[in-house]
């Protein structure tokens, strides 16, 4: 793995500020996360990271900072991708997640996709991957 110039190599983890955290983490093992980590810090608080299976990239469940002691929610940036937007929007709406009522299809360049909300509140998209065309010559 090449560096940047001041040494960044990928991105590991994306933090969500989660006060309660077991129920964030049955939420996501419901969604077919994994906990790989849960760990006790200072204060009584925990540190719990939760990933795809197949998935580099984790979500750390993190209490907010002290002084905030409550959670905003937020757009969080992440997207999770799946190979059938229309059978896992279904999926998770049968689970009663908080989803979008539909499927946004807004055409290419933007793949078909859809938001959800953590119980949180803060809230994670949804892509179909779908297999790069290749470039006119």
């Amino acid at each position: 793995m090449t560096t940047t110039a001041i040494g960044l190599r990928g991105i590991t983890l994306v933090c969500v500020p989660t006060v309660e955290q077991d129920r964030a983490v049955e939420f996501y093992e419901s969604l077919g996360f994994e906990k790989r980590v849960d760990t006790p810090f200072g204060g009584g608080y925990r540190w719990i990271e939760v990933y795809l299976p197949e998935g580099g990239t984790g979500i750390a469940l993190a209490p907010p900072p002290p002084e905030s002691g409550e959670v905003v929610p937020t757009q969080t940036g992440i997207t999770l991708n799946t190979d059938d937007i229309d059978a896992t929007h279904a999926r998770m709406k049968s689970l009663g997640i908080d989803v979008d009522a539909e499927v946004s299809r807004m055409g290419d360049p933007v793949p078909p996709l859809f938001w959800f909300r953590d119980p949180s509140g803060h809230v994670l998209m949804v892509v179909e991957e779908t297999e790069p065309t290749a470039e006119p010559a």
